[in-house]
């Protein structure tokens, strides 16, 4: 971000700040422009253990999902083993013997066979559900793993006393073939948490395990934990960068797309800051650290990105609260079921069967994965798109949001002096004038030079040979140009040659003055040749991004310090509806009230520091973080680049982010809403009945949909 002297010799957008600028001629000084870094703490990651997973309540189930490797191993090896040991309870059924018309052969002790190995999967397949109940009974939060543990303990009790009650019904293998179907799903559900949470993974891989640190005798390779502040490392072609620090020697380009998602390689040059993680060009680099460990952007990063999918949105608690509610329900509807099948039909072990269904279906595994996994890929690919939420509130409620504020030096604006515009006259071009300024300028550091240096560089202009400078206190520079004295000046340089610009460029200066932009001019032999016209230059993907904002409904306001001349012509130029001129920083905050009191819900979108009041009143703060700054509290959004499409891309994420979250819902209590009656047997009178068995399946396959689903979420196409 451009440091504040940047910002108010910007801003000065009067006629008279040309001259202004010309009295500092004789500074030539090349001091780069330094970012202001605030490097978070970075938050270790939770890794488990599979015996963990024991104190892994449902009411945790349903909320932060960062890292469940040791989950998804566990209920991998325990449905393997389980489904190996299920193959003998099948097999000895006397129920599948029946229905397939198939024996095995007679043994003593051969009908405890089934039972033996049944068992053995209630004890090793179904411990972990068990297990995982605990905390919810004993907070007195009924949740998930509490239905599970309910459904595979009924259906236990059941085929243990069927066994005894009716040994020919053979109720074993629907209860082994239940914890099987529920052992694969959380697996499936750790499994997909897991690969949306893998943002993390990919970004603490980014960090090489070692440096080249360079010393008197030249260098030597040590653990990237041994690095400090201040010291001086080697990065060669190739390489990552091992930690945040500043070029001090070298040129190449480097890759930052692993970390502010910008797709081209980034060119730096001494006095350029380079972030941790990234990769180097084909040039060599010796930078100077300055941050390690917890302190380096990407550790900031990775805290944000886990602190995002750990928080809770108001779907989320929507979410857990209804988990809670199903178990009531499914207890109040198996208790139902019990009465209304034992008054039709008496007590029978179908009565118990129709029971045992209704608490598999409600298990409520669907419900459960359906914000969650959204919520994990939602984050993941926003970090990789540059878009860092600090707070899941505010990544919802974007979604509502419908005029958006930019800050505009900085945001909309490049928060640099540079040519918008150019006239000529009296037989001159407008790419020769560029070059004759840009070689009178020679290697000034001035806003006015360093604006005419970069439009000469995008025309890839060379400077022609000139020689004899001379600084003219408060009015310009001269030199000579193939015999002849050239100047480059404002008016009042004007006024000391006595010169009249003809008509062309007087009009040109005339228009220029109506849009709040700078003029200088280049006089050869007292004759005025060229006018520049220089102003903040406005960023290119700006009228895009208002253009696409007003696509989505969402009107676009600007603030600005800067004069109404400038802000008028900005607004006119980029689209904006409504803009606010001459504001101070402390008085932005009190435009984003005034719209909010005009009912409107507003997000503002500005540098995070001389914003801060204004992003901390707006509906949503989303906060420019020029590249590393990670750490900007008054935002719940974060912007790594200073960009304003990625912006809009908050709000597209937002609402594809919404929609997925209500199209789990829905299916997950939807499903339950259908399926419930059901296992409760209304339609037996027509001869549909659900067994257990079937009930596990059909949860299951609401929760593979509810993953599928939003995993359809990576398809959302940001803007780049």
């Amino acid at each position: 971000m451009p440091d504040q002297h940047t910002h108010s010799a910007v801003e000065e957008h009067s006629p008279e700040a040309a001259d202004q600028h010309m009295e500092h001629h004789s500074a030539h000084t090349g001091n780069a422009r330094e970012q202001a870094m605030d490097h978070a703490t970075h938050g270790a990651t939770e890794h488990h253990d599979p015996q963990a997973h024991a104190a892994h309540s449902g009411h945790n189930h349903g909320g932060a999902h960062v890292d469940h490797t040791g989950h998804e191993i566990m209920f991998r090896n325990r449905f393997w083993v389980s489904l190996l040991l299920t193959i003998p309870v099948l097999l000895f059924s006397p129920m599948l013997q029946d229905w397939f018309g198939f024996s095995m052969p007679e043994f003593a002790g051969d009908r405890w066979i089934g039972s033996a190995f049944a068992i053995a999967i209630f004890f090793y397949g179904g411990l972990p559900f068990l297990q995982m109940a605990v905390p919810e009974v004993k907070n007195r939060q009924p949740a998930m793993m509490t239905l599970i543990s309910l459904a595979i303990t009924v259906a236990f009790v059941y085929s243990v006393f069927a066994v005894f009650a009716a040994p020919d019904s053979g109720f074993f293998w629907e209860m082994a073939t239940l914890i099987d179907i529920m052992l694969l799903g959380h697996w499936i559900e750790m499994r997909s948490v897991r690969q949306a949470s893998g943002a993390l993974n990919e970004l603490a891989k980014l960090m090489p395990d070692t440096a080249e640190r360079i010393t008197n005798g030249g260098t030597e390779e040590v653990p990237v934990s041994q690095l400090r502040n201040d010291d001086l490392i080697l990065v060669r072609p190739g390489a990552s960068v091992p930690a945040d620090g500043r070029v001090e020697e070298g040129h190449s380009d480097v890759n930052e797309a692993m970390i502010t998602g910008e797709s081209k390689p980034v060119e730096k040059n001494p006095g350029d800051e380079v972030i941790g993680g990234t990769i180097n060009g084909d040039g060599s680099l010796r930078v100077r650290v300055t941050a390690t460990g917890e302190e380096t952007a990407l550790a900031g990063i990775m805290r944000l990105v886990e602190q995002a999918q750990q928080s809770k949105s108001n779907t989320q608690i929507l979410a857990d609260r209804a988990a809670g509610w199903l178990f009531y329900v499914a207890l109040i509807v198996a208790a139902i079921t019990i009465v209304a099948w034992v008054i039709a039909v008496g007590f029978e072990l179908d009565v118990l069967e129709r029971a045992v269904t209704v608490l598999v279906i409600a298990c409520p595994h669907a419900l459960g994965l359906a914000v969650p996994l959204v919520v994990a890929i939602s984050t993941s690919q926003g970090a990789r798109n540059g878009i860092l939420v600090r707070d899941r509130l505010a990544l919802e409620e974007a979604r509502l949001i419908d005029t958006v504020i930019f800050d505009k030096t900085g945001t909309l604006t490049e928060g640099e002096f540079g040519v918008v515009n150019v006239a000529t006259a009296n037989g001159w071009d407008e790419d020769r004038a560029l070059a004759v300024a840009l070689a009178v300028e020679g290697d000034s550091e001035h806003l006015i030079a360093r604006g005419i240096r970069r439009a000469a560089q995008e025309r890839n202009l060379t400077p022609p040979a000139v020689n004899d400078f001379e600084a003219i206190k408060g009015r310009g520079i001269q030199a000579t140009y193939e015999g002849r004295t050239v100047y480059v000046g404002g008016p009042r340089l004007l006024e000391m040659l006595e010169s009249n610009l003809p008509d062309a460029l007087s009009r040109f200066r005339d228009d220029a003055g109506t849009k709040g932009q700078s003029v200088v001019y280049l006089i050869d032999d007292a004759k005025p040749v060229a006018a520049f016209a220089l102003a903040d230059v406005i960023r290119q993907e700006s009228r895009e991004a208002v253009r696409r904002l007003h696509a989505m409904g969402i009107e676009v306001a600007m603030l600005t310090g800067d004069s109404e001349a400038v802000a008028r012509a900005v607004a006119e130029e980029i689209g904006i509806d409504t803009y606010f001129a001459e504001v101070l920083p402390e008085h932005k905050d009190q435009k984003v009230a005034e719209l909010q009191k005009q009912g409107k819900r507003v997000a503002m979108v500005g540098d995070g520091v001389n914003d801060a009041p204004a992003l901390t009143r707006a509906d949503v703060g989303i906060a420019i973080g020029s590249g590393t700054d990670v750490a900007i509290e008054s935002a719940g959004i974060i912007l790594v680049r200073s960009n304003p499409l990625d912006a809009v891309n908050i709000f597209e994420l937002s609402r594809a982010t919404y929609r997925k979250m209500i199209q789990n819902l829905l299916w997950a209590t939807g499903y339950n809403v259908v399926a419930l009656p059901l296992a409760a047997g209304v339609l037996a009178p027509i001869g549909i009945l659900l067994s257990p068995a079937v009930g596990a399946l059909f949860m299951s396959l609401s929760t593979v949909i509810v993953a599928i689903n939003a995993q359809l979420l990576r398809r959302v196409q940001l803007a780049s």
